[in-house]
C-alpha cells in the first residue's frame, strides 16, 4: 500500500488568477481543490494540485450574510486558469483560460 506523501512535495502547480468585479460587496474568495476549500485573495496566485490525473478546481465568494459565484471546472493539465466574478452578487462566475 503506498502512504500518503508530506504536504509540499507535489511538483504540479496551477496558477489561478482572481479577478475582482465592481460589486462585489466586501466578498472573499475561496479556492476549492477536490473539494478541500482553501482561502484566498484577489490577485494572482498558485495552488499545489496532484501531480497526476484530472483535478477539480473551484471557486465561491461569501461575504457576511451570503455565499454566490460559485463555479467549478475539471482540469486535467491546464497550468493558468482565471475566475471573474459576476458584475452584481447573484449567479455564478465564470472560471477556465484567461482571456486574451
Amino acid at each position: 500500500m503506498d502512504s500518503p506523501l508530506p504536504s509540499g512535495t507535489t511538483k504540479r502547480r496551477l496558477e489561478l488568477r482572481l479577478v475582482r468585479a465592481p460589486f462585489t460587496w466586501f466578498a472573499r474568495p475561496t479556492v476549492t481543490i477536490d473539494g478541500v476549500g482553501q482561502p484566498a485573495q484577489w490577485g494572482t496566485g498558485t495552488w499545489a494540485v496532484p501531480d497526476d490525473g484530472d483535478t477539480v478546481v473551484g471557486v465561491y465568494l461569501y461575504n457576511r450574510v451570503w455565499r454566490f459565484g460559485a463555479v467549478s471546472v475539471t482540469v486535467g493539465r491546464a497550468d493558468v486558469l482565471e475566475y471573474r466574478a459576476g458584475l452584481l452578487p447573484v449567479g455564478a462566475g465564470r472560471l477556465g483560460p484567461p482571456e486574451g
